[in-house]
């Protein structure tokens, strides 16, 4: 854990950058999955519907801001939160609302807008970034739409704007399956990230921190920015994910609050400071063994995944798409929408067969395991055609070490799972709840030998420390 003292942070207000000490990880797994994606731009998707989903925010009750058949802009105000009203989510384009969808108990799911030929925006007077100062900015970002963008830890939720973060957080690397390269998504994007990160920096006392991969810290354009303090990482996925970065830079104790916000979605606040609209498009690399020409597009966020049937490969069986990576993204199908949170669709073949007597073959040549079981231990270069099917049903939670080799945070995870399936919310606190999300846990649910769907657990503790805060 670094201590900042005053002086370090008169440094970054001197715009100045830092480089604390390399953080080398040894715990994690990095899964070798086939389908990378190509360096190479294909499709600029222009949607005929595009869709906005509540279930893409932690902890939010939405309240609908409009109706079917109203006419709205990029910008246009389509729900709140019932608790705090003044955050509100924007539609990604313009057009007319042709759906309100709910599943069940009226639960809302989706807004669906039917997207205009060409995308008419609303435009707000944007101070210059120099001289505005927090509770401006704050206003702004409330007003836009775009405050959604920051995620506050513990728990993952929206950001509560009355809250001052110890810090604020960024991953500049990204160790997921198959990963969008973020130096090529956002080589022509670091001027708008700049001006992102300057607006961020006037939020916090503890500065904005930005972790990179030390493996091409050198390399990498995203090294030059002013007003950041870094990090660099080294290790297995999760090395990448945000809440191990924070928990080996600066963990959260009780009655602190962090903020993270993703590059992507950092590039979205940049543009709203530039150019004064709610700009949600972005590069989203399509990816999986069953992608046809994996490679990247251009859309906005909540694209219809019907426009890119094209890259899916139907003819060896039924498919998964996975709005994400495979071990923390949403399976949305091929009538879904592209999450707020995501720059990166998977494609994978179902796994709905069974094997007999599959787990005593000695000769698995195509089976990726953790252990020596198989033998592909021998070829670790060896990238595989994976499926869904979990090789077996769920069994009973044993004890074992398994997640601490998968997990590098400085918990104890059996027992945080234990408690929280027993509901003890003092054993969960004391255990470190406050530094997980689901998204931290994805790869102990990979190598459950229970099949045990952890983030499932994750998600039931973090609900229920949410509702014990009210």
């Amino acid at each position: 854990m670094y201590n900042f003292a005053p002086s370090f942070v008169n440094n970054l207000l001197l715009n100045k950058y830092i480089m604390l000490d390399h953080i080398r990880l040894k715990k994690g797994l990095n899964i070798p999955l086939k389908g990378e994606a190509f360096q190479k731009i294909t499709k600029t998707v222009v949607s005929d519907v595009i869709a906005v989903k509540p279930t893409d925010f932690v902890g939010l009750i939405p309240k609908v801001l409009v109706s079917e058949g109203d006419s709205v802009e990029a910008g246009t105000p389509i729900f709140a939160d019932k608790k705090r009203p003044e955050i509100v989510f924007c539609s990604p384009c313009s057009g007319v609302v042709d759906a309100i969808v709910r599943g069940e108990k009226r639960k809302l799911m989706e807004i669906r807008i039917k997207a205009d030929a060409c995308t008419k925006y609303i435009r707000y007077d944007v101070p210059k970034v120099e001289s505005v100062n927090k509770g401006e900015i704050i206003n702004l970002l409330l007003k836009s739409g775009l405050w959604a963008c920051i995620k506050q830890r513990p728990y993952g939720i929206v950001a509560n704007p009355e809250v001052t973060p110890k810090s604020i957080f960024i991953s500049g690397m990204n160790t997921a399956p198959l990963a969008a390269d973020l130096d090529f998504v956002l080589e022509k994007e670091f001027e708008i990230l700049q001006v992102g990160i300057n607006v961020l920096a006037k939020l916090t006392k503890g500065g904005v921190h930005l972790s990179l991969d030390a493996s091409n810290y050198a390399s990498t354009d995203l090294h030059k920015f002013n007003n950041i303090i870094y990090h660099s990482f080294s290790g297995p996925h999760p090395a990448g994910n945000v809440g191990v970065q924070i928990n080996h830079i600066s963990p959260i104790n009780k009655g602190e609050v962090v903020w993270t916000v993703d590059l992507h979605l950092l590039v979205a606040i940049g543009k709203l400071f530039v150019n004064g609209v709610y700009d949600m498009s972005r590069i989203v690399a399509i990816t999986g063994p069953r992608a046809i020409n994996p490679s990247y597009i251009k859309c906005v966020s909540g694209m219809s995944m019907n426009d890119i049937s094209e890259y899916v490969d139907n003819e060896k069986g039924d498919v998964r798409i996975i709005s994400g990576d495979i071990l923390s993204g949403e399976d949305v199908g091929s009538e879904g929408f592209l999450g707020f949170n995501n720059n990166q669709i998977t494609i994978l073949p179902e796994g709905n067969y069974y094997e007999m007597f599959g787990w005593v073959k000695p000769f698995r040549l195509k089976k990726f395991s953790i252990s020596r079981t198989y033998f592909s231990w021998l070829t670790q270069k060896k990238k595989y055609e994976m499926d869904t099917n979990t090789n077996g049903g769920e069994r009973a939670f044993v004890v074992s070490d398994v997640y601490s080799k998968v997990l590098p945070m400085d918990i104890y995870p059996v027992y945080l799972f234990k408690a929280i399936m027993a509901e003890n919310i003092d054993k969960m606190e004391q255990l470190g709840i406050y530094e997980i999300i689901e998204e931290d846990v994805a790869l102990c649910e990979f190598v459950c030998p229970s099949k045990i769907n952890i983030q499932s657990i994750v998600k039931k503790g973090i609900d229920m420390m949410i509702r014990e805060m009210e």
